[in-house]
């Protein structure tokens, strides 16, 4: 008896090894197609195009700022799912296809919440099955047409957020081009004088601070 118990203790002991194992090898995954990443770090990279930076700030200090933002953004999902699947879980109370269908139901709400309902409709159609007319609804869905249609949607709006952060930054580039030109100075980058103005811009308007919070804000 004493053996059986520690063989069946040992097998569980490994299923927990592999479960976790499998856990962290997708959670890179997940954190892209799940969460506010994706937005966070597209939003950044074209921040640093618009001012004409090449290497400032560095790659790994913007996916740092990314995901710190993330978890601040998404810290109700995370504690919705501590609470509601992995402390059961870890108490031995849920099985591990419940815990999987517990954590699964604050993502989707997260998801569904900022979905556009015209990527919904989308993948919707494609796939053959009847469109929620409303976010309630729409957590219903399985994750194989939320998850495309969330990144859609994040997609779409990292772009657009990218096309406003140009617009400022593009002005002050035809402003100074004209100005080089207008005196015959055509040999002199109008980037390398339009820098400074650039980034004096940015400062006096505490742009980190309102990209943040415009960022955070964006989502419900």
């Amino acid at each position: 008896m004493d053996a059986l118990i520690n063989v069946n203790g040992e097998n569980v002991q490994t299923l927990q090894i592999l479960f976790m194992t499998t856990m962290v090898t997708l959670l890179p995954s997940m954190v892209v197609m799940m969460t506010s990443f994706t937005r966070y770090i597209i939003s950044f990279s074209f921040l640093r195009s618009a001012m004409g930076l090449q290497q400032n700030p560095p790659n790994m200090v913007l996916v740092g700022i990314a995901l710190f933002l993330t978890l601040f953004t998404m810290s109700p999902v995370v504690s919705e799912i501590q609470t509601t699947a992995y402390e059961p879980y870890v108490d031995q109370q849920i099985t591990q296809d419940e815990f999987f269908e517990r954590a699964k139901i604050p993502l989707k709400e997260f998801m569904a919440k900022n979905t556009e309902q015209s990527a919904m409709n989308l993948f919707c159609n494609m796939a053959g099955v009847q469109t929620p007319e409303d976010t309630q609804n729409a957590q219903d869905l399985p994750l194989h047409i939320l998850v495309p249609s969330f990144m859609t949607t994040e997609l779409k709006r990292a772009f657009l957020i990218g096309f406003y952060l140009y617009i400022p930054f593009l002005l002050i580039d035809v402003v100074v081009s004209s100005a080089l030109m207008s005196m015959g100075m055509i040999m002199l980058p109008p980037s390398m004088i339009s820098m400074p103005f650039k980034l004096l811009l940015f400062i006096s308007l505490d742009g980190w601070q309102l990209l943040f919070s415009t960022l955070v804000q964006g989502f419900n």
